[in-house]
């Protein structure tokens, strides 16, 4: 597949990142950097402190190093990030929306207090930039796992994020809810210049859809181009 044009203004440095339980070393010495509108995929076997590394950069972690991002301007600055887990832990019951979901991470304040038009606009505006609008009236519940994972991908371009952290977010996904997630992860790069680190599982997206690809297994064993990293051709 054809990958989408950087401009590699914007950079993410994650610097000399190590965590250890006691004598247990989970990472060592991690770096490497990822620039904006760029698609790394982090690839490793369990237990190889994939989601360790992604916790680490969020700050719920306790680790060595540092991370450092820097505008196209070249300023130094404190980066917005966005997260996608795995999947999201609820009640399937329960009568909870789509929107009641956005309206409950995106603000603290009791929901009566916003119009309800300034609201239900800015969680379409969110929800199209993953093609999901139709979903916002829909029962959390009621949502197929790529659906859902979709919901939460919208979430977390809200605010847009320099750096977006995808933690294998397509896990128990059908075949064309990968694939339709990938290409949002893709396009979402290309158009809004931001940097994603996605673990996988799923090396044929890799392959496809990744501009950068870093194995991992406590440490870096291999980080470059898709190519690079499975001795293949990109064509």
């Amino acid at each position: 597949m054809q990958k989408h044009h950087k401009s590699k203004l914007c950079e993410t440095k994650v610097e000399n990142f190590g965590v250890r339980v006691g004598k247990l070393t989970i990472l060592d010495d991690v770096s490497f950097t990822m620039n904006c509108g760029e698609l790394t995929a982090l690839i490793g076997q369990n237990g190889a402190g994939k989601s360790t590394l992604l916790k680490s950069i969020l700050g719920e972690v306790e680790h060595t190093g540092t991370l450092n991002y820097f505008d196209a301007k070249g300023k130094h600055l404190k980066p917005i990030i966005g997260y996608v887990p795995q999947t999201l832990k609820f009640d399937a019951t329960s009568p909870i929306s789509v929107l009641d979901l956005f309206m409950s991470c995106l603000t603290w304040k009791p929901i009566w207090l916003f119009p309800s038009t300034f609201i239900r606009e800015r969680v379409l505006k969110n929800l199209r930039r993953v093609q999901a609008e139709y979903l916002i009236d829909r029962r959390l519940g009621a949502l197929s796992g790529g659906e859902l994972q979709r919901v939460l991908l919208a979430l977390a371009l809200d605010p847009m994020p320099d750096l977006l952290l995808l933690d294998e977010p397509v896990s128990g996904v059908d075949k064309d809810g990968i694939e339709i997630f990938y290409k949002l992860a893709a396009k979402l790069c290309a158009e809004e210049d931001m940097a994603i680190l996605l673990i996988s599982h799923d090396l044929e997206q890799v392959k496809k859809y990744a501009d950068k690809v870093i194995l991992l297994n406590k440490k870096i064993l291999k980080v470059g181009t898709v190519a690079e990293v499975f001795g293949i051709s990109e064509e």
